[in-house]
């Protein structure tokens, strides 16, 4: 064998044993760095010829050895530095987090005063299971937290039903839980607080939540010490109620009523809540069917310039007009020229288009007192200079589309666009509505802008808002532009409410009926043998107007109604009757107690108010809800919720004075012998939150029915 031959064989030995230990070095580093190096070493010691290749390659290995050792001894000492500080700072994150949720906890405590509102507790109790859930699960993230009234007392007085629902997220998250165990867990984390006196599971994880009978008592005795106070508001808003909008020239009538009584209530509970309300009569007082009307009064009183026309039925002047452009050619051609001399304003046709608009405004008026109902006037001709400046911009923004003359804006998801300009380079009520959104946006500095007319307009609507949305005009996340639309009045028939001649219902014909039936609905329960002719008179309004009212606002708006004086008129059930009499009955057990004003006021500050028997605990948190009800109706714009409330308030109170006596008289002489302070104070709480309730809705409630 060659000495070649011999070296190679040699080499391959020395660099399989090589690779062997170095194997073993390699397994040996996975456990321990430094037991690496003594196995360097030993390969040096025993099996490595000084001076040779393999030496000085074992040797630079335990070189690069110790300096990894070094590496990862500092990365090691810095890691452990690392995970140190970190369990620090997650310690102080929870330690920070915990004293958060108690000075929150504080902050639903009831020890300080709550004078800057009502407390909406559903609101409260909805926190508290918020935080117990995201300690709970603290992976989750913005988990569902439903939290609603119990419909039953013996569930307590509100319910957590979110456990099923978070149970399908753990269960799609791979760490499956039973709803029983996701309300366990939920409950486990409930901080302590003023509010809740106590939980319990129920069914497949419900909770039902049971409120601390002294926070019930606080809020009951800051109610009737501070008054009924709207629920804290963030800001002051301005907001915009367009609402009734009568044409000039025509009576109002049946169709208006709906409008006119939702968008009042709207209003009001925007009023109540501490909002700058501005309540627009957007009426009909422009267009081209002013033209007919001028030149009819040109032709029937044409002294009108120095003599006022004594116009006593402007619907009967309207028809003649109308009669006379459908069927007269040159009566038609001078209608057309009156319009073109309207919108040139020459003196002696705006004079005219003023007489007619007066006569109108005259006869809405003596509506709207009769219903207590306040408005500012701002028709279309209000809009009518500022219609081609909003054209102009709608150009400029690239968004119109021209079509056989038209000038049009599309808007996507829309069925048709608006047209900003007809062909004859008149503007439309599309042009009005935009113009009168751009007002109500950049001179009005609306912050809420609501539209109180019939459903059947609303992708019309739709279409404004969107075109709006287009020119950049407003942010729909800082702004509130909604159309609240409502159904229509329907006759027992189930058709559109008509007279039997199938005209159109007027609406002071449905008043005067409305105040006649009430009188004799007074007269047959023999009333009027009890009151004063002037507590008669009150009573028949509150009756007559407040039936009407309440008979709508009762009804989701989003529905159609059937108009029937029967049943506004029955004193059983939920209609103005009803509460109106319940309302008088509970004021009417302070006069027997002979209980005034200020002894009441006094009672409440000094009187310890006892919720004993389950009828006055029941009746307690029903009037608590009012607040958490006004915040559900300012969000869904739903006055029937309101109306719901108080007829559950109503025959709770009713359950609440059959099972508890509040006044005890002898029954020989009917004298005085007792009465029972603290539920004296809870008629007056009753009473306090109706008559505020009966103020939103437009109800006017009397002292003596």
């Amino acid at each position: 064998m060659s000495s070649g031959s011999t070296e190679q064989k040699s080499d391959r030995l020395i660099d399989q044993k090589i690779g062997t230990e170095l194997e073993v070095i390699e397994a040996a580093s996975d456990h321990n760095i430094s037991s690496e190096c003594e196995v360097i070493d030993t390969v040096l010691d025993h099996n490595v010829g000084p001076g040779c290749e393999e030496e000085e390659t074992l040797i630079l290995q335990r070189e690069l050895v110790v300096l990894r050792d070094s590496a990862v001894t500092g990365l090691s000492k810095a890691a452990d530095g690392l995970a140190e500080e970190n369990a620090k700072l997650k310690y102080r994150l929870q330690h920070l987090k915990r004293c958060l949720q108690q000075e929150e906890q504080k902050g639903m405590n009831i020890g300080k005063p709550m004078k800057s509102g009502m407390v909406n507790i559903n609101s409260r109790v909805h926190d508290i299971f918020k935080q117990a859930t995201a300690q709970a699960f603290p992976d989750l993230i913005d988990p569902p937290v439903v939290v609603t009234p119990s419909q039953q007392a013996h569930f307590g007085d509100y319910q957590y039903n979110s456990s099923m629902a978070i149970a399908q997220l753990l269960k799609s998250g791979g760490k499956p839980m039973s709803p029983r165990d996701v309300a366990q867990a939920i409950s486990s984390h409930i901080l302590s607080n003023d509010i809740i006196d106590k939980t319990e599971i129920a069914g497949p994880g419900f909770i039902n939540v049971f409120l601390c009978k002294d926070f019930i008592i606080r809020l009951l005795r800051n109610l009737l010490c501070d008054g009924v106070l709207p629920p804290s508001i963030p800001k002051k808003l301005k907001v915009v109620v367009d609402f009734s909008s009568p044409n000039v020239a025509k009576e109002m009538h049946v169709g208006h009523l709906r409008s006119t009584i939702i968008g009042d209530s709207l209003c009001r509970l925007f009023e109540f809540v501490g909002h700058d309300v501005l309540r627009l009569n957007h009426i009909g007082d422009w267009g081209t069917q002013f033209g007919m009307l001028i030149a009819h009064l040109q032709d029937k009183f044409p002294n009108y310039l120095n003599v006022s026309p004594p116009i006593q039925d402007l619907q009967a002047f309207y028809k003649e007009s109308k009669k006379r452009f459908d069927e007269d050619d040159i009566f038609k051609q001078r209608a057309y020229q009156c319009v073109v001399n309207l919108q040139s304003k020459k003196p002696d046709f705006i004079t005219a288009w003023n007489l007619i608009c007066n006569v109108s405004r005259c006869e809405f008026q003596k509506i709207y007192d009769r219903l207590e109902i306040s408005l500012i006037e701002r028709g279309e001709s209000f809009y009518h200079d500022m219609m081609g400046d909003v054209l102009k911009m709608i150009e400029e923004k690239g968004l119109l589309v021209e079509e056989d003359g038209r000038k049009l804006v599309f808007v996507p998801g829309q069925p048709a666009p608006l047209t900003v300009c007809k062909s004859d380079g008149g503007f439309t009520y599309d042009t009005s509505d935009m113009a009168a959104l751009h007002h109500r946006l950049f001179e009005e500095r609306a912050d809420v802008v609501i539209y109180v007319v019939d459903s059947g307009q609303s992708s019309h609507f739709q279409t404004i808002f969107g075109a709006a949305r287009m020119m950049g005009w407003y942010d729909p996340e800082a702004t509130r532009i909604e159309h609240v639309g409502f159904g229509v009045v329907l006759g027992e028939d189930k058709k559109k409410f008509k007279t039997r001649q199938g005209d159109t219902v007027r609406l002071v014909d449905l008043l005067d009926e409305g105040t006649t039936r009430a009188m004799n609905k007074l007269k047959e329960k023999e009333r009027d043998k009890a009151l004063s002719s002037e507590e008669l008179a009150a009573a028949q309004r509150a009756v007559g107007y407040g039936c009407i009212k309440y008979a709508d606002l009762s009804h989701s708006r989003n529905n159609d109604y059937v108009f029937s004086f029967d049943k506004m008129l029955d004193d059983r059930g939920n209609t103005a009757v009803y509460l109106l009499y319940a309302y008088t009955r509970i004021r009417s057990i302070t006069r027997v107690a002979n209980a005034g004003k200020a002894d009441l006021q006094k009672a409440a500050a000094e009187t310890d108010i006892l919720l004993d028997h389950k009828k006055e605990l029941k009746l307690a948190t029903a009037i608590l809800r009012f607040p958490e009800v006004i915040e559900k109706l300012i969000a869904e714009l739903l006055p029937h919720t309101l109306c719901d409330f108080l007829y559950e308030m109503a025959t709770t109170f009713t359950e609440f004075y059959d099972a508890c006596y509040c006044v005890e008289k002898d029954r020989t002489t009917g004298e005085v012998i007792k009465v029972n302070t603290s539920r004296l104070l809870l008629c007056k709480a009753t009473a306090m939150v109706m008559a505020q309730g009966f103020h939103i809705l437009g109800l006017t409630p009397t002292e003596r029915m």
